[in-house]
C-alpha cells in the first residue's frame, strides 16, 4: 500500500541499427529483480541442446522430393453426372423441365465448373452454366472440396440444387483410393416433354376420292372476282372501304385486295389478305383457342370457304372482317350460271353515308399573345400569321394619339399615379407608360407593351377592341383587369380628329373640344394682354433687374423653383392661378414683396386671376 511508483522498465532498444529485446533488471516501481534473467524460450532452447552438447550434432535424413499440387494433379479432373429441375410457369404442356449437366472438379486448384451439353435448336441458353472457379460452400467463407462430393447426394451452388447420380471410372478410383465410400449410382432422369416429342404421332389419313390434280388442270388461271365493301364506321376513324375478292378455282384459295385510288391519302398496300385457304367452321372452337394463329391445319377446320359461299348481295366474314358483296364481273356470272344455275346477279347500289359535320369549337382565349395570332393554332397545324392591313399601316405610320390617364384604384397612393396612354393608328395597338416621379416610391417606365386591348364582354367569336372613338375625356377603359380614367390628351389628338371628323363620332370630338376650350381661351388672353401692359423690351429689362436683385438672396435654388412650377402645372399649359402661384412662391421663399419682383408678377399676369409663369421663371435661370 505504501508503493507510489508503478513505472515499468524499458525492454526494447536498438543496437547498431537493429531492434532487439533485453531482459528487465528491475521490476515495477524500480525494485531489483533477483530471479533468473533468462526467458522461458531460452531455457527451452538450452534443454533441447543438452544432448547435442553431449553427443554432438545428430545427422538428419535427406528430405523427400517435394512435388507441388499443380504438378501432381495436373490435368486430373473429377467428373460427376448430375441434373437439376427447372420450373416452367407459362406453359400448358409442361410444368417443369429436367436439364442434365456435368460437374467438373479440378484437383490442381480445387476449382469447379458446371457445363450443360448443347442441344441444337433447344431454345435454351446452354453450355457453361458456372465458370471454373472455387465455388463457395456457405456464408462463412468455406469452399467445396472433393471430399464433399459423392453419388446420390444434392449439392447447392448459387441457389440451384443439383442431384449427383453417377461419376466416371477415374473419379470412382480416385475417391476410393482416398478412403471415401461411394454411394450406389442412380439412374439419370430425363425430361418428360423431350421424351414425349421424340415419340412419333400416329396419323391416320384416308385417301380422298377428290382429285386435286384434275381440279388444277381444269380450272388453272380461272379466277372469280367479286366487288365488296368493308364497313368499319363503328370503330374510331373507321370508314367504308372498297375491296376486290379473288377466288382461285384451281386450289380453292381466296385473296382480298385493296382498291387504291389516286390521292386518297393512303399508302399503296395492295393486299389485305394474301392468297390462302380461309377456314369457315372450326372443329371444336373453344374459348381458349386463339382467334389468330400462325398455321391452321385440316385437323382444326371442319369446313373451308368454297365458291358456293360467295354471292352478290350477301355478307361474308373473312378472318373476322365482314365484307358485303355488291357486284361481280362477267366471268363470275357465267361460271355461276353454268355451274350452279344462278341467274340473279343484280348489283346492289352502295350509298355513301353523308359525313357528319362536326362544328369547330374554338377554345376560350387564355390571355397569352394576340387573339388573332393565337386563333391560327385552331385552324391549322402549321399556323400562319394573321393578315395585316398594309395600306392602313402605310397611311398611319408614326401617327400616335397620346392621352393622360389616371389609375382607378381603392388605394390612395395608386390614384395619384399618372400614365401616358399611346394609341398607334397604324395597327390599333395600345401602350401605357408611367413617367418616373422622384421620391414617389414607385418605379416608373413601361407599364404595358404594345398590344391590342379588347373591350369588356368581348368574346373569341366576336372580338371588339378599343378604338380612338372610345377614348373620350372622362371615359373609363379596362386594360387586363385594371381600370384607367382619361384625364387629358395631346393637342395633336384634337387636330387629328378635326381633320378626320367624318371618321369619328360627334360626341368624341365635342368632348375634346370642351376640354381644350378653356386652355385656348387662356392662351389667347395671354397673347392679347402682354402687349397692353408693356413692350417685350420692357419685360426683358425688368427680368435683368430682378436677376441682379435676387443675387443678394443666396438661399434661393433656381433649379428647385423651376421644377416646383413645372410639377404644379399638371396640364402643361403654362398658366397658373394667382393664389396658387403666390402660395408656391411663399413656400419657395421667393421675395414677392420686393418692388421689382412684384412688378414682374404684374407683367406676367393674364387677366385678374391667371399668371403666365414661363416669363416669370426667366428671372431664375438654372
Amino acid at each position: 500500500p505504501q508503493k507510489t511508483s508503478f513505472h515499468r522498465s524499458q525492454t526494447l532498444g536498438y543496437k547498431n541499427g537493429f531492434a532487439f529485446s533485453r531482459l528487465p533488471t528491475v521490476g515495477i516501481g524500480g525494485e531489483r529483480l533477483y530471479v533468473n534473467q533468462l526467458s522461458q524460450a531460452e531455457l527451452d532452447e538450452l534443454a533441447n541442446t543438452r544432448p547435442t552438447l553431449t553427443y554432438g550434432q545428430a545427422k538428419q535424413a535427406p528430405p523427400s522430393g517435394f512435388i507441388p499440387a499443380h504438378v501432381a494433379f495436373d490435368k486430373k479432373i473429377l467428373k460427376f453426372d448430375a441434373y437439376f429441375q427447372e420450373d416452367v410457369p407459362l406453359s400448358a404442356e409442361e410444368h417443369y423441365r429436367i436439364r442434365q449437366v456435368g460437374i467438373y472438379y479440378y484437383l490442381e486448384d480445387d476449382s469447379m465448373s458446371v457445363i450443360e451439353p448443347v442441344v441444337q435448336n433447344s431454345g435454351l441458353p446452354q453450355g457453361k452454366l458456372i465458370r471454373r472457379h472455387r465455388v463457395p460452400k456457405n456464408d462463412r467463407g468455406d469452399h467445396y472440396h472433393w471430399k464433399d462430393l459423392n453419388r446420390g447426394m444434392n449439392i447447392t451452388m448459387y441457389g440451384r440444387t443439383y442431384r449427383i447420380v453417377d461419376c466416371d471410372p477415374f473419379t470412382q478410383v480416385f475417391l476410393e483410393s482416398q478412403g471415401i465410400e461411394l454411394n450406389p449410382p442412380e439412374k439419370m432422369v430425363f425430361d418428360p416433354y423431350t421424351e414425349l416429342r421424340r415419340m412419333p404421332m400416329r396419323k391416320y389419313i384416308t385417301p380422298s376420292d377428290f382429285d386435286q390434280l384434275k381440279q388444277f388442270l381444269t380450272y388453272d388461271k380461272q379466277v372469280l372476282r367479286f366487288y365488296a365493301m368493308w364497313d368499319d364506321t363503328d370503330s374510331m376513324f373507321g370508314e367504308n372501304r372498297p375491296y376486290i375478292i379473288h377466288y382461285y378455282l384451281a386450289d380453292d384459295t381466296v385473296e382480298v385486295r385493296e382498291v387504291y385510288k389516286q390521292n386518297d391519302g393512303r399508302d399503296p398496300f395492295p393486299i389485305l389478305i394474301k392468297r390462302q385457304r380461309l377456314p369457315k367452321t372450326f372443329v371444336d372452337k373453344k374459348k381458349t383457342f386463339p382467334s389468330c394463329v400462325l398455321e391452321i391445319s385440316d385437323q382444326e377446320v371442319l369446313e373451308w370457304y368454297t365458291a358456293k359461299d360467295f354471292a352478290v348481295g350477301k355478307s361474308t366474314t373473312l378472318l373476322g372482317r365482314t365484307f358485303f358483296i355488291y357486284d361481280c364481273d362477267d366471268f363470275t356470272r357465267n361460271f355461276y350460271r353454268d355451274k350452279f344455275g344462278i341467274t340473279d346477279f343484280q348489283p346492289v347500289e352502295i350509298k355513301k353515308k353523308p359525313l357528319e359535320e362536326v362544328p369547330q369549337v374554338i377554345p376560350p382565349y387564355n390571355g397569352f399573345g394576340i387573339l388573332e395570332d393565337s386563333l391560327q393554332n385552331c385552324f391549322s397545324l402549321l399556323p400562319k400569321p394573321p393578315r395585316k392591313d398594309v395600306i392602313k399601316m402605310l397611311e398611319n405610320d408614326h401617327k400616335v394619339l397620346r392621352y393622360q390617364v389616371a389609375l382607378e384604384s381603392p388605394n390612395p397612393e395608386d390614384r395619384k399615379r399618372r400614365f401616358i396612354l399611346s394609341y398607334f393608328l397604324s395597327n390599333d395597338m395600345i401602350s401605357i407608360y408611367e413617367p418616373p416621379v422622384r421620391n414617389s416610391g414607385i418605379i416608373g417606365g413601361k407599364y404595358l407593351g404594345k398590344t391590342r386591348v379588347a373591350k369588356p364582354g368581348s368574346t373569341t367569336e366576336n372580338a371588339m377592341y378599343y378604338e380612338p372613338s372610345d377614348l373620350t375625356i372622362g371615359s373609363t377603359i379596362e386594360v387586363f383587369g385594371h381600370r384607367f380614367v382619361i384625364t387629358d390628351a395631346d393637342e395633336y389628338v384634337l387636330n387629328y380628329m378635326e381633320s378626320n371628323a367624318e371618321s369619328f363620332p360627334v360626341a368624341t370630338l365635342q368632348s375634346l373640344r370642351d376640354h381644350f376650350h378653356p386652355r385656348q381661351v387662356v392662351k389667347e388672353t395671354a397673347k392679347s394682354d402682354i402687349p397692353m401692359l408693356g413692350t417685350r423690351q420692357e419685360l426683358d429689362e425688368l427680368i435683368v433687374q430682378v436677376q441682379e436683385e435676387l443675387k443678394l438672396h443666396k438661399y434661393l435654388n433656381n433649379q428647385n423653383i423651376q421644377e416646383a412650377f413645372l410639377q404644379c402645372d399638371k396640364d402643361g399649359s403654362g398658366i397658373l392661378d394667382k393664389v396658387k402661384f403666390l402660395t408656391l412662391c411663399d413656400s419657395l421663399r421667393v421675395p414677392t414683396n420686393a418692388f421689382l419682383v412684384n412688378k414682374l408678377i404684374d407683367l406676367c399676369s393674364c387677366g385678374e386671376d391667371k399668371i403666365n409663369y414661363h416669363d416669370f421663371l426667366r428671372a431664375f435661370p438654372s
